[in-house]
């Protein structure tokens, strides 16, 4: 029996979850893992006697949607920040003010980033 080629959708959706802040390759990454499932399912669909790990690829091709919504989300939040940039910095200088953890020096650096785009 011949194995569907499950490795290369489970590497795929794990780039895409690695990579779901990198300006959309996540993304990418998680659509060909997708596409690639589904061309190797259809395969077993033909043929379901020649294959023998059927459910390890369900399982992978689970796996890759959750990495697209998981890209998805990293996308959203990356065109979001993009577009309201101020927005993205009262967010961001909400939840770190006031935390002793912070240098202050790294806190001037944020609020000058904020300044530079046009924010308070």
């Amino acid at each position: 029996m011949q194995k569907l080629n499950t490795t290369l959708v489970i590497i795929l959706s794990i780039l895409g979850i690695l990579c779901c802040c990198v300006y959309g390759l996540g993304t990418v990454a998680a659509i060909i893992a997708i596409v690639i499932a589904n061309k190797e399912l259809k395969k077993y669909n033909e043929n379901p006697e020649a294959y023998s790990n059927y459910s390890a690829m369900k399982n992978a091709k689970t796996f890759a949607i959750v990495s697209l919504i998981i890209s998805l989300i990293g996308l959203a939040f990356i065109v979001w920040t993009l577009i309201n940039p101020c927005a993205f910095f009262d967010w961001y200088i909400g939840l770190i003010e006031g935390n002793p953890n912070i240098p202050a020096e790294s806190m001037e650096q944020i609020y000058e980033a904020a300044e530079r785009a046009g924010c308070k």
